[in-house]
């Protein structure tokens, strides 16, 4: 193909080559034009998260600061409502129904309000994750980040809630006797498994709650059941002692991952609570648990980043 030039002198041009037939992709591909929101490599999706620790972090602050902003008693609240569901089990179960079987009567109080506490903990954490991604539609369809951030802050802030409560568990601990030794110490790992564990829950139903919003309708059902089968209220052993259950069924239900780290939490604290009331194995159960929903929970929600906010 020529042209002619201004001067009079003759140039070729090459033609340009036609898109006429080329596919959506391969247009893509030959103009170097990628997917909007596609979901990274697994390793890539660890680094952009890393990146946004400090947004994860910021954004669990707001949200405790803002959990409680419209009730006059403020963040006291993160306190007290798990103090009165002690005290409404404690007069249920540890006065009317008698579950203070095979506890000591000088550290059931202890062993009640460690359990609620470390039980809300795990509950808080599911319960906002069901809500991570449906309850910030908004925020997920107008900035691109990792969309782990949200379930993951939401679990960040159950544990700086938990830490808050931890300083109420403090005194109640020592106005029954347990004062602090070394053995408190235990709680530091104790915790820190659970709140892995806990992250996992809240990723798989942060992604379960993504597409089927009336999830958040029923969890706290299952929740609340999850809660008895736990041993929050009383010692599993010992009410299982004297019925016709099998042998296997005390096993499982002490095995369950909340009443792992309740029993963790109650032997680091409770001077009183050996080591007999654990079951065995206790520590690799924990650690079992914590990598088990961990990694699955984050494979799971990574494999539909590309979707949360669609449709």
């Amino acid at each position: 193909m020529s042209e002619t030039t201004h001067d009079g002198t003759v140039a070729t041009t090459k033609p340009v080559p036609s898109d006429e037939g080329l596919t959506a992709a391969q247009l893509a591909e030959k103009y170097g034009l990628s997917v909007s929101g596609a979901r990274p490599s697994l390793v890539e999706y660890v680094r952009q998260l890393w990146d946004r620790r400090h947004f994860i972090l910021a954004f669990s602050r707001a949200k405790l600061t803002a959990q409680y902003s419209q009730a006059r008693l403020g963040q006291l609240w993160q306190v007290a409502t798990p103090l009165l569901n002690a005290a409404v089990y404690f007069f249920i179960f540890g006065l009317l129904l008698g579950a203070r079987r095979g506890i000591p009567h000088d550290i059931y109080v202890p062993f009640l309000v460690t359990g609620v506490f470390v039980f809300t903990f795990t509950q808080s954490s599911v319960l906002a994750g069901v809500r991570a991604i449906s309850g910030n539609l908004g925020l997920v369809r107008a900035l691109h980040f990792p969309r782990a951030s949200l379930p993951v802050s939401f679990a960040f802030q159950q544990l700086q809630q938990l830490l808050y409560s931890m300083i109420v568990l403090v005194i109640v601990m020592i106005g029954f006797g347990s004062y602090p030794s070394l053995g408190w110490l235990l709680v530091v790992p104790a915790l820190a498994l659970q709140f892995v564990f806990n992250t996992g829950l809240a990723l798989i139903f942060a992604r379960m709650g993504s597409k089927t919003p009336d999830l958040a309708q029923l969890m706290p059902f299952v929740m609340r059941t999850w809660m008895y089968a736990s041993g929050v209220m009383f010692s599993i052993p010992a009410m299982l002692a004297d019925k016709d259950v099998p042998g296997w069924l005390s096993d499982v239900l002490q095995w369950n991952p909340a009443a792992v780290y309740m029993d963790l939490i109650r032997f680091a604290l409770i001077d009183g609570y050996g080591s007999s009331y654990l079951p065995p194995h206790v520590w690799a159960f924990a650690l079992g648990w914590a990598v088990l929903a961990g990694a699955v929970g984050f494979v799971y929600f990574w494999k539909a980043e590309e979707r949360y906010g669609r449709g």
